[in-house]
C-alpha cells in the first residue's frame, strides 16, 4: 500500500530538511509568475482571488529541487530558466477556445524523446468544479508516474494544488509527499484525497 503524505507548509522549509536525493522523482506544478488570475484568464478569480501566481520560484528553489530529487518533471518548464532538455512533455490540450493555449509543456531531466499526452481536454473539469485554477487531471500524472518512475520510486510535489497528483501516486502504489502553503487550497486537496480514498473503501 502506498504511504500517502500531504503538508500543508512552505516547501522550501521541508527541503531543507531532506538529505541530497531523498526522492526519485519530483513532479511539480509551481507558479509560472504570469498572473493568471489577473490577465486573460481573470475567469480563475471564482477559484478565489489570489496572487499564487504574481512571482515564478527563484534559484533557490530549483536548486534545493534538483538536489533532494533524482529526476524532476517541471510544469511550465518554458517560462523558467532550466538547462536545455531533450525530453519535453507536451500536453495537448486541442480543441480550446481561442483565448487558450492548445497545450502545456513540462521540462523534464530524462535523455529521452519528447513525448506527448493527449489523454483528456484541458476543459475536463470546468472552472466552477475545479478547487485549484491550475488543475491537471488525475490521468494525466498516471501517465507520467508509468512513463517516468520505477516502482518503488518515491515521489515528491512541492505545490500540490488540487491533489491530482497524491490521488494518482495512490492509485499507482507510489510512495509520495506533496506540500501545499495555502491553507485553503491544502484543505481542498486533502478533502478531495479523503473522498478518494472513501469511494474506494466502497468499491471494495
Amino acid at each position: 500500500m502506498a504511504n500517502i503524505q500531504l503538508i500543508h507548509g512552505d516547501c522550501m522549509e521541508y527541503m531543507a530538511k531532506l538529505k541530497d536525493k531523498a526522492f526519485e522523482l519530483a513532479i511539480v506544478d509551481p507558479p509560472y509568475g504570469i498572473d493568471m488570475a489577473n490577465g486573460a484568464h481573470s475567469n480563475l478569480k471564482k477559484l478565489g482571488n489570489k496572487d499564487w501566481d504574481k512571482h515564478a520560484p527563484d534559484e533557490k528553489y530549483f536548486n534545493e529541487l534538483f538536489r533532494v530529487s533524482k529526476n524532476q518533471i517541471i510544469w511550465g518548464g518554458n517560462y523558467f530558466t532550466l538547462m536545455p532538455c531533450r525530453g519535453f512533455i507536451f500536453w495537448d490540450k486541442s480543441p480550446m477556445p481561442p483565448s487558450y493555449a492548445d497545450g502545456e509543456y513540462a521540462w523534464t531531466s530524462f535523455n529521452c524523446n519528447s513525448k506527448k499526452w493527449q489523454g483528456k481536454t484541458g476543459n475536463e473539469v470546468s472552472v466552477q468544479f475545479r478547487i485549484h485554477p491550475t488543475q491537471k487531471p488525475v490521468a494525466l500524472y498516471q501517465w507520467l508516474l508509468k512513463n517516468y518512475a520505477k516502482q518503488g520510486d518515491k515521489i515528491l510535489d512541492t505545490h500540490l494544488g488540487s491533489g491530482s497528483s497524491a490521488i494518482a501516486a495512490d492509485i499507482m502504489g507510489f510512495d509520495f509527499v506533496g506540500i501545499e502553503i495555502d491553507e485553503d487550497y491544502y484543505k481542498a486537496a486533502l478533502d478531495r484525497f479523503n473522498r478518494h480514498k472513501q469511494q474506494l473503501v466502497l468499491e471494495m
